[in-house]
């Protein structure tokens, strides 16, 4: 019987952090680390699309967020599952996904992105967040959302242990694995460890 584990993922423009866990509820392990890539260097399109897309001409703006994010979604969806495949090898089942949000306030028009510079920013970690919606969605995963600034506080109440006990113990995740394990990496697993309780 396979046990179930869940990924979590932090996203950065053009890639992902991507952490599995499995184990028991009050202390999992991470069975994988990853990085997920939703932009190709130069090859298909820029990692930062919506800086890319300032000076253009509102259409063409139009049409390469369009397509940045269609190609970032079919990257995120091919390596998720790599990611859940192997997983699969190894004796798991992938029951879910956490997911670190930012502030989570709705985006204006494309114009006024355009015309911002800290906007750029925010509609870009949007569109690699969405591309990890969009994997999930067609890997047939359920998607837990935690905005990163609540993770700690989220993730004491739902798994009911103190704050300082969860960031001790992922902490420690990282030890037996060596490098990298940062906070990237620390928090997409209590992301995964969230998702995990839930399902």
């Amino acid at each position: 019987m396979p046990s179930p584990a869940a990924i979590g993922f932090r996203a950065h423009s053009g890639w992902a952090a991507a952490v599995a866990v499995a184990g028991p509820l009050n202390a999992p392990v991470v069975i994988a680390r990853r990085r997920i890539v939703m932009m190709e260097r130069g090859a298909t399109g820029p990692s930062q699309p919506y800086h890319a897309a300032v000076g253009l001409d509102i259409r063409e703006a139009e049409e390469l967020v369009a397509r940045s994010a269609a190609r970032a979604a079919a990257l995120a969806a091919a390596g998720l599952l790599i990611v859940v495949e192997d997983l699969r090898r190894l004796g798991h089942r992938v029951v879910g996904c956490g997911l670190l949000l930012a502030s989570g306030r709705p985006l204006p028009p494309l114009e006024r992105i355009l015309a911002s510079h800290p906007l750029l920013h925010t509609a870009e970690g949007e569109m690699f967040r969405e591309a990890l919606r969009a994997a999930c969605r067609e890997c047939g995963l359920a998607v837990t959302e935690v905005k990163e600034r609540e993770l700690f506080q989220r993730a004491a109440a739902d798994l009911r242990l103190p704050a300082g006990r969860i960031e001790r113990h992922v902490a420690a995740m990282g030890k037996d694995l060596g490098p990298p394990w940062t906070q990237d990496q620390k928090f997409a697993a209590v992301a995964a460890w969230i998702a995990l309780q839930e399902r």
